[in-house]
């Protein structure tokens, strides 16, 4: 796909030029040239990039910082992901769009058709035609879900970054190119584009921004399968794009992450260490929700 396509589709949907704009940062002149400091480098990063999480470890790193109101318990993540899947990719049928569920999600349904209880966001791909369309037509738009049984209504914020025409990784600064997003809490699905970046020297190599690359033939056609009871598209080659990407051992070893594999229940559950943890620190601490921003630092860093 051709940068000026990505140009025009920018302009079409009217998207945020000024973050385009090159930033102003200190420098110094040494000996005729300029010298960049490495404050200014990193504000010079940090003014380029276009989502913004609330911190860089595993829990902070995966909210978006504009509604974020403190870190959620287990349970409301696993409500939250649940039906923020079955909303994105219900939107995604009902308009016609292709994607399809990837990287760590992909892993959870290649288990049980469900999301990892222990991943802290979730992941789809979309094609560059996709991408840019989402750009063109449905940027920032607030999107209602009703679940099948009328009881949880939920807004999610389609937001598409307005580097998505730069298709390589750049200063790495926006390998996301959109978030579906829970405006409750901040929990998101990152949404990555392929593009065929090199079509003369590498034909038929799709990548997105983060060196992730598939043959056309590991990822169409596409199969049809279910996922947390919605209909979901899956790569064709996806047990090569799991191996690849996280090695064999993803698809036989049980215990991980404080969950166990029980296979009578076809479901990862907590194993009981994990729930003897657990219940001793409810005993010496009170667990409030939305645990203050300075202890999951801790937590990411433990």
């Amino acid at each position: 796909m051709r940068v000026g396509q990505y140009v025009v589709a920018i302009a079409s949907a009217c998207l945020c030029t000024e973050t385009l704009g090159n930033p102003i940062h200190p420098v110094a002149v040494v000996d005729g040239q300029r010298i960049e400091s490495k404050e200014g480098k990193k504000r010079s990063l940090e003014d380029n990039k276009y989502f913004h999480e609330p911190g860089n470890n595993d829990i902070l790193g995966h909210y978006d910082a504009r509604y974020f109101h403190g870190v959620v318990s287990y349970e409301e993540r696993t409500d939250t992901q649940l039906h923020m899947i079955r909303a994105y990719l219900k939107f995604f049928n009902k308009k016609g769009l292709d994607t399809w569920i990837a990287h760590g999600t992909l892993l959870g349904w290649w288990w049980n058709g469900k999301r990892l209880p222990w991943d802290w966001d979730m992941d789809t791909q979309v094609s560059s035609a996709t991408l840019q369309h989402l750009g063109e037509k449905y940027n920032n738009t607030m999107n209602t879900y009703v679940s099948e049984d009328g009881q949880t209504k939920r807004e999610f914020l389609l937001d598409v970054n307005p580097w998505i025409w730069e298709r390589e990784r750049g200063d790495g600064m926006n390998i996301i190119d959109a978030r579906w997003i829970d405006t409750r809490n901040g929990l998101f699905i990152d949404i990555t584009g392929l593009s065929e970046t090199h079509p003369d020297t590498a034909p038929g190599v799709w990548s997105c921004k983060n060196y992730h690359r598939y043959h056309t033939t590991e990822i169409y056609p596409m199969r049809e399968s279910m996922f947390e009871g919605v209909p979901a598209k899956i790569p064709y080659a996806y047990d090569k794009i799991l191996v690849d990407e996280y090695n064999q051992k993803a698809l036989v070893v049980t215990e991980y992450e404080g969950h166990i594999w029980s296979a009578p229940d076809k479901e990862w559950v907590k194993t009981q260490a994990t729930i003897d943890k657990e219940q001793t620190e409810a005993g010496t601490r009170k667990v409030k929700p939305g645990k203050p921003m300075e202890e999951a630092e801790k937590s990411g860093k433990a």
